[in-house]
């Protein structure tokens, strides 16, 4: 895991696959003010390209960065509106 991020919340996903990570980053990140940033713990490996392709496509977010590693991925993602 990363701590260059100062996190404001942590969202558990693991063990559900898709398309409920991004289903429920979007639901905690609508409750995050600006600037704030969203942690996502998931061990679906298609939250990888489905985070990032969300991400990419919506307004209001931002993808900092994703980390794999021993079947986990983390996914920062930081509240722009």
């Amino acid at each position: 895991m990363s701590s260059e991020y100062d996190t404001t919340e942590t969202l558990d996903v693991k063990g559900q696959s898709c398309p409920m990570p991004v289903v429920k980053t979007k639901q905690s990140i609508d409750d995050l003010e600006a600037g704030e940033i969203l942690e996502v713990v998931a061990t679906d490996s298609g939250s990888m390209s489905d985070i990032q392709g969300w991400a990419t496509g919506t307004d209001g977010v931002e993808l900092l960065d994703q980390v794999e590693g021993d079947g986990i991925y983390t996914h920062y993602v930081k509240s722009t509106e």
